[in-house]
């Protein structure tokens, strides 16, 4: 086997003012607190820091939802185990073209691909609509048979490059209710799954641990080796 070098996928998209994540909710308000100006009068002569603040709702850009985001007993960012959220083996489950063919992904997608013990990263495509008026409406998403699959075949995280992945016409969140059910921590908002190979890359999207919340942002990525990568692609071709 050839060398191997490591690469770093970033699969989140940058928090910036004011910009909307989901139709509705406000965008992130990005500030100052100390300026740098302000902080040379505190400091000794040459010494300047500056420090932000940032007020949003919690589901800003990429973000995890834990069992607490659905349940009032269930398990809060605090409580995440860090071994649902890191270092997990990585799969990811390719339905681009998906909204073409009526939007729902459906467990007959899932089933060649085997998920036990894994963070399952459905490539839909439909990040491309990012900050676009698109991306909000018509977006595909699991349907509940998926779901119970999913919960079956024991998946570790499950992640979606769309808007939700639910299907936002039906108020009863059957994806988030099944997952979250069963301790299953779900990452919306994903970007560039395209950028990874079907499997072989470890999966990391850790929040602050932050207590009585059951959202927030996170600084998803891969990674992965190039060599891995390289043939991995050439298998999938």
């Amino acid at each position: 086997m050839s060398s191997k070098q490591r690469r770093i996928v970033d699969l989140s998209h940058p928090i910036r003012h004011g910009m909307i994540t989901y139709p509705g909710l406000p965008g992130p308000e990005i500030g100052e607190h100390l300026t740098r100006e302000a902080s040379r009068k505190i400091y000794a002569p040459g010494t300047e820091f500056a420090m932000g603040r940032i007020s949003m709702v919690s589901n800003t850009g990429t973000y995890v939802d834990s069992p607490h985001h659905r349940f009032d007993d269930g398990q809060d960012l605090a409580g995440l185990p860090l071994d649902r959220l890191t270092d997990l083996d990585g799969v990811v489950v390719r339905v681009e073209g998906v909204a073409d063919r009526g939007r729902a992904v459906d467990r007959a997608a899932l089933l060649p691909y085997e998920v036990t013990g894994r963070a399952v990263l459905v490539h839909t495509g439909w990040d491309r609509h990012w900050g676009t008026d698109r991306y909000g409406h018509g977006h595909p998403y699991l349907t509940a048979d998926a779901v119970a699959w999913l919960v079956e075949q024991g998946a570790v995280l499950v992640g979606m490059d769309t808007l939700n992945i639910d299907d936002t016409d039906d108020g009863t969140r059957p994806a988030h209710t099944g997952l979250l059910a069963a301790g299953i921590p779900v990452v919306e908002h994903l970007r560039g799954l395209e950028r990874l190979p079907p499997e072989g890359f470890r999966f990391h999207a850790a929040p602050p641990a932050v207590e009585g919340m059951g959202t927030f942002p996170v600084r998803a990525y891969a990674l992965l080796h190039e060599g891995d990568a390289d043939a991995d692609a050439e298998r999938a071709l």
